[in-house]
């Protein structure tokens, strides 16, 4: 299977897991329910969070969040597939980076364009310090840049290795 076959899938895939499981916590718990999956570790719950990462920029006016969290990721995400499309030949490491970062972000888009908020569900801590609350979307971009530095790394020492042949030679 081409390699765009197989990012295309990953997309489709992390989208419909992202709405899928929002929509599941939207329909089943109510606004702050929390149930404990594993104590003193992980807990599923329903926020709406109209910022971004951590909360931030929830405050803000209607007008500077439609911008910072509507209009420029749409033109981010025609970005990211420009970088997909490019890479698709290159690299298979940073290919599959876009390709979740571009998955996670129209997820969150198409919750910030239907509803002005993200759903987020999933709340892991020790004790009572709290990892901010994430969605699948989230995960997939984070998971995306944990990639896209192995890619970096990777790439610099082929790089380095190369420059060792050629001086050898």
């Amino acid at each position: 299977m081409d390699r765009m076959w197989k990012m295309s899938l990953l997309i489709v895939a992390i989208i419909l897991a992202d709405q899928f499981s929002k929509g599941a916590i939207q329909t089943n718990f109510k606004l702050g329910e929390i149930y404990e999956v594993i104590p003193g570790f992980f807990n599923l719950t329903y926020v709406k969070n109209p910022g971004v990462a951590f909360g931030m920029g929830g405050g803000w006016s209607d007008i500077v969040r439609m911008i910072l969290f509507k209009i420029i990721p749409v033109f981010a995400c025609f970005w990211f597939v420009y970088l997909i499309w490019d890479t698709r030949k290159k690299s298979f490491l940073l290919c599959l980076s876009y390709s979740m970062i571009f998955a996670g972000a129209v997820g969150n888009i198409i919750d910030r364009i239907s509803m002005d908020y993200v759903v987020d569900m999933f709340d892991f801590y020790i004790g009572t310090s709290h990892f901010a609350t994430f969605n699948v979307a989230d995960a997939s971009i984070s998971v995306a840049a944990g990639i896209f530095i192995l890619d970096y790394i990777i790439e610099e020492r082929n790089k380095k290795k190369e420059t060792k042949i050629e001086n050898k030679a």
